[in-house]
């Protein structure tokens, strides 16, 4: 069509006719329209392909409104990508010889596991094929410059493979090996912030990546060895990482909940945020096998494929068409695999005994471990206890080849600011350096709980985002524009919204104003339009709906055995001294607060919106029809005639 219509603009400037002219014109807007659907249609795809891989989506969009950041032509080499292998092993061989040569420590008692179930896992089961395929169908279509056959090609010639996978991933299982070409790792080195130096290697951070098939037998593992830790209790209560049921949010939920009824009983709280340098990369393979073995009991041929898992494993750099040399790894679980979070939290089960001996409050998600405790205003004896406990934290991290990184370690209080001033004093004067505010598992938390930085701090991120979505309006149709702003948008002004009960309106407002300018772009609405019918028209909730949407669904999920048994324990069912026939079935008793801080805490605030739910709504037979009907009742009263 181009040709065409270059064809006819030379006969126009050729002959200068009227005619020519008009049939120029039409060329030109045939080959417009046409050009303007192939490019929707190639956003579309892109767009729709990566609907759950906001990475992809965010480097698309950030390809389309920004130049690229090119990698330096001097990094273009075999010998550079040498360079960045050897630096990232030394890195990891560093840390651990400071940990090793490190006498400052003291020792920690022998910790050893308390069992309660006598159960062990002693050989996985081979699979069948309708569970490979739907292994297959749900893992993420990430390629590997180590697989023979892109990822979404391999999907989509399954049929094909089935037989001689599934005989691949039940031979792996029952023999209780992994395939040594299946333990190499492609790493790529990606600067850590777009404004640093790009020619200085430490700017860079290693991102892995593991064949596609490896991938698909360390899912089956990871979903029988899940299984058995979860049916046997052999995980703690309060690590929340990579589990089901269980999130970011939930952990979070949890501590803030705690935090706010200390303040509501007049007790300052005083949070620890521990940092670990590369925590996942220096796990000693000896010691993983040991808590394999003693501390969830696995053995025979489940223990021996861990060990063939971890033995033998190496990665080369690559950059562009150059790679490096094969390097081994001895130590530490593969980044960017299916199994390193959940062996990794495996990995720190005895630390948990630590915190409860001191009686110091804890959670973890993955790697970040936070402990924290509450401590009278004129008694801050329990700081001894919190120092004494950090101590031995770090002891055991040292004779567990783990790095606990003060610098980065952050310790906050909270309370009336008085009392914070008092505490920040105390904590200083025993070598903890306090902060006036944190960021903890992507939320910034202040000493008085207000979330004024983290709100300011989402409405920035998300006005940027806003303005490139405005930029590409153009090539993209209003679906798939409304897929990019619940991508880039919705999600960063819902993540973790379930803290954020109880605060002033005009902190709502401003994360309500971000809502309203996503719409007006998605509509094309002019600033002197009114809001409602837009949002109404969209069948969006407004922001404080939706904060009430998130914790009534952590509800129903932890009422339902869907969520973490920490939620479940905020949560009592109010049982009255005598029948009322006026009180629904399943109402929650509210506990009893005096100040502001603990009517928004979420073991309040939850059980209160709870209770004015229509009965018809909580005793909604699947979870699905509860969002349904949820969303529905909440619509009625954020748009009522």
């Amino acid at each position: 069509m181009k040709r065409q219509c270059r064809k006819a603009e030379r006969m126009w400037r050729k002959t200068k006719l009227e005619i020519h002219y008009s049939i120029y014109k039409d060329s030109l807007h045939a080959f417009n329209v046409e050009l303007a659907t192939a490019r929707q249609k190639f956003f579309s795809n892109l767009i729709n392909s990566n609907l759950n891989n906001t990475r992809t989506l965010f480097a698309t969009v950030e390809r389309l409104t920004n130049p690229p950041s090119q990698i330096p032509s001097e990094m273009l080499s075999d010998s550079k990508c040498n360079d960045f292998a050897s630096f990232f092993s030394e890195k990891i061989i560093n840390i651990r010889k400071v940990i090793s040569t490190s006498s400052s420590y003291a020792e920690v008692r022998q910790i050893r596991p308390q069992f309660q179930k006598e159960v062990t896992l002693s050989v996985f089961e081979a699979i069948d094929s309708k569970t490979l395929k739907e292994i297959v169908q749900h893992l993420k279509s990430s390629t590997c410059n180590l697989d023979t056959l892109p990822t979404s090609f391999f999907k989509s010639v399954f049929n094909c493979l089935e037989a001689d996978l599934l005989e691949v991933v039940n031979t792996s299982l029952l023999s209780g090996t992994f395939p040594n070409s299946l333990k190499t790792a492609v790493v790529k080195p990606l600067l850590k912030k777009s404004n640093l130096d790009n020619t200085i290697l430490s700017n860079y951070r290693p991102i892995s990546n593991l064949p596609f098939i490896g991938k698909i037998i360390e899912k089956v593992v990871f979903n029988q060895l899940n299984n058995y830790l979860n049916s046997n209790g052999y995980l703690d209560n309060f690590q929340s990482g990579f589990r089901p049921h269980h999130s970011t949010e939930t952990a979070l939920v949890k501590i803030i909940n705690d935090i706010r009824l200390n303040s509501d009983s007049g007790k300052i709280s005083v949070l620890v945020l521990l940092d670990l340098s590369a925590a996942f990369d220096t796990v000693d393979h000896n010691i993983l096998l040991e808590r394999l073995e003693n501390w969830v009991r696995l053995s025979g041929m489940a223990l021996n494929w861990f060990r063939s898992y971890l033995e033998g494993r190496g990665y080369y750099v690559s950059i562009g068409e150059h790679q490096s040399k094969w390097t081994s790894m001895t130590c530490g679980v593969p980044q960017g695999s299916i199994l390193a979070p959940l062996l990794f939290s495996l990995y720190m089960l005895p630390l948990s005994q630590i915190m409860r001996k001191n009686q110091i409050a804890y959670h973890s998600y993955a790697d970040d471990t936070q402990i924290y405790l509450s401590l009278s205003p004129n008694d801050y004896s329990p700081i001894d206890s919190l120092c004494q406990c950090i101590d031995e934290i770090n002891s055991w991290m040292c004779q567990n080849f783990l790095q606990l990184n003060k610098e980065k370690t952050k310790v906050i209080a909270f309370g009336s600011k008085e009392e914070v001033l008092k505490v920040n004093a105390y904590l200083d004067a025993r070598g903890q350096t306090t902060k006036n505010q944190v960021r903890n598992l992507g939320v910034i938390l202040e000493s008085d709980l207000s979330f004024s930085s983290h709100v300011k701090a989402v409405t920035k991120s998300a006005y940027y985002h806003l303005k490139n979505i405005a930029r590409i309006r153009c090539f993209v149709s209003s679906q798939d524009l409304e897929k990019l702003v619940h991508a880039f948008i919705t999600s960063r002004v819902d993540y973790c919204n379930g803290l954020l009960t109880g605060l002033p309106k005009k902190t709502i407002r401003q994360l309500q104003l971000i809502q309203n300018a996503a719409a007006r772009i998605l509509t094309r609405t002019r600033k002197s339009e009114h809001i409602t019918p837009v949002l109404r028209s969209l069948h969006w909730l407004p922001v404080i709906f939706r904060i009430d949407f998130k914790v009534l669904l952590l509800i129903y999920k932890s009422l339902n055995g869907l969520g973490p048994k920490y939620i479940a324990d905020m949560l009592t069912e109010y049982k009255p001294n005598r029948p009322l026939r006026s009180l629904g079935s399943s109402q929650l008793e509210i506990p009893r607060v005096h100040t502001k801080q603990g009517e928004s805490a979420f073991s309040y605030y939850a059980a209160r919106s709870w209770n004015q739910l229509p009965e018809e709504i909580k005793c909604a037979k699947t979870l699905a029809t509860f969002k349904s009907r949820l969303k529905t009742h909440l619509f009625s009263c954020a748009f009522t005639e």
